[in-house]
């Protein structure tokens, strides 16, 4: 699996996925394979001089035009994965930490691990296999957001058990079922950097201070 750690080896990412970083000093950058630049399509937010950017939902969204989206807060133990599985809508998920998310892309039938630091976002379409995983040794928190599916929903979570029992369904999932288990093959979130560990030791002194009243 070869492993990805923006900046740097854009070109790795499968296609469609993107990978934004948010800087302390209030930028915005997206990476795609295509190459990196700052978000397009800010519409005015409340004030003129102030914007935003949708990535689920739209500025026409309202009860009586749900964009039916669902936004959650995840816990992932340390040093683990998710079990790899696809999920039947587009997926943003904002790291609060240093994690890893396995992809696997269809196309060139390759595994890609991005590496994801704090303030990281990474849009992963709807039906690409993935995993995340958590490399440090305490919790990592997550902001997730989707498209149309609850946890309750069968096209949530696609596992390679599931994909295999719905071959007959859809020409599409014994591809997916073998992607799948690629992904189960190389699953572990590997481990922090020598330099992430000593910025996660910073981190952690920054928001002593910061909480200091």
């Amino acid at each position: 699996m070869r492993r990805v750690h923006p900046p740097g080896g854009e070109a790795e990412l499968p296609p469609g996925v993107e990978v934004y970083s948010f800087p302390a000093d209030g930028a915005a950058i997206r990476r795609t394979r295509a190459g990196v630049a700052e978000p397009d399509g800010f519409l005015p937010f409340i004030d003129p001089a102030q914007r935003a950017r949708y990535f689920i939902g739209d500025a026409a969204t309202s009860p009586e035009r749900p964009s039916n989206a669902t936004f959650k807060l995840g816990v992932v133990s340390p040093h683990s994965a998710f079990t790899p599985h696809a999920h039947g809508g587009e997926h943003f998920v904002l790291s609060l930490g240093y994690a890893s998310c396995g992809l696997y892309d269809l196309d060139t039938e390759r595994g890609v691990r991005v590496a994801l630091t704090p303030g990281t976002l990474i849009r992963i379409p709807a039906m690409m296999p993935h995993s995340f995983g958590n490399r440090a040794g305490n919790p990592l928190l997550i902001l997730a957001a989707n498209t149309g599916y609850g946890i309750d929903h069968e096209d949530y979570a696609i596992t390679a058990p599931a994909a295999e029992a719905r071959g007959a369904e859809n020409g599409a999932f014994p591809a997916l079922a073998k992607a799948l288990r690629a992904l189960e093959a190389d699953n572990g979130p590997e481990t922090m950097t020598w330099r992430e560990r000593i910025a996660g030791r910073l981190r952690r002194a920054a928001h002593r201070l910061e909480a200091r009243r």
